[in-house]
């Protein structure tokens, strides 16, 4: 969760919340949402409230919920997976620079 609070802005300006990627989150297979949330995020009209109760439903969630929701992340938006898993990235670029040293 500590990842949805360092990298929360990212996300917010970067993923993309339609009605199939959320569908997905709350589909029996994956339940990383229940179908309630669901609901109420899909009748949130702007893209950027709908993005921020997502995140906030999110932390609210397991952290088995959470990983869930990065698989499926994987599949829709992969790009934006290095934001929750390395820390943005940041922590690899700078291994690498020090491993270059």
């Amino acid at each position: 969760m500590r990842k949805l609070t360092i990298n929360g802005v990212k996300l917010l300006d970067n993923i993309d919340s339609n009605n199939s990627f959320l569908a997905e989150l709350a589909s029996p297979q994956i339940g990383c949402i229940t179908w309630r949330q669901r609901e109420h995020l899909v009748n949130i009209v702007q893209p950027h409230d709908r993005k921020d109760k997502l995140l906030e439903f999110l932390t609210r969630r397991s952290v088995a919920d959470f990983q869930q929701f990065i698989n499926v992340l994987a599949r829709y938006q992969s790009h934006l997976v290095p934001l929750l898993v390395t820390d943005g990235g940041e922590a690899l670029l700078i291994r690498r620079l020090f491993v270059n040293y």
